[in-house]
């Protein structure tokens, strides 16, 4: 099993990079060798708005920036959505990036760590509402982590030992899930 641990900020002076590798080291210690956990940061794909004239779900993109990112979220049988929250939204740069594919997603399971005031709560509602669209399967436990209570003047990530046993749930669940769709996943895109 792949799983990819998707950076939803491209923010300045973002949290989401230590989140997320916290997030990755957390997971492979506690799974060890029963699945590889990968960072995706969508900073490295640097995705224009989207620019596909057709939409992902009639055809496969032609750009080659949207062929490079559709090969690296094919590649996954899940994702962990690390995600912050911006006026009780995801960041326009993780809802950009999973407007630009369809099939790619679809028949994966994904979870999800957010980080805000309230622990992006608001965010990720909205981001399980584009998974189920997808046809996604949206996982139950999430990880909420609040910036005054993780993080050390709102910047300085410090996260409280309960978030430990909660990203281990998480894992539990979404490699479960990864394992039960993995021969169903056919059927569920096409």
């Amino acid at each position: 099993m792949r799983i990819g641990i998707i950076i939803g900020s491209t923010r300045p002076g973002r949290n989401g990079d230590r989140v997320a590798r916290w997030v990755r080291d957390r997971t492979v210690e506690y799974a060890g060798d029963t699945a590889e956990f990968d960072l995706v940061d969508l900073q490295d794909y640097q995705l224009p708005l989207l620019d596909e004239p057709v939409p992902a779900l009639r055809a496969p993109g032609q750009q080659p920036h949207t062929r490079r990112w559709a090969e690296c979220i094919g590649s996954y049988d899940a994702f962990i959505f690390v995600t912050p929250e911006y006026n009780t939204a995801p960041p326009a740069s993780l809802t950009n990036a999973i407007n630009f594919l369809h099939r790619e997603w679809g028949g994966k399971p994904v979870a999800y760590v957010g980080y805000g005031i309230y622990g992006a709560v608001m965010a990720v509602q909205k981001l399980r509402a584009q998974a189920g669209v997808l046809r996604m399967a949206d996982i139950g436990p999430q990880v909420a982590l609040t910036l005054s209570e993780d993080f050390v003047n709102f910047t300085d990530f410090q996260p409280r030992e309960p978030h430990t046993a909660a990203v281990h749930g998480l894992v539990d669940e979404l490699l479960a899930w990864a394992r039960a769709l993995a021969p169903l996943r056919p059927a569920l895109v096409s």
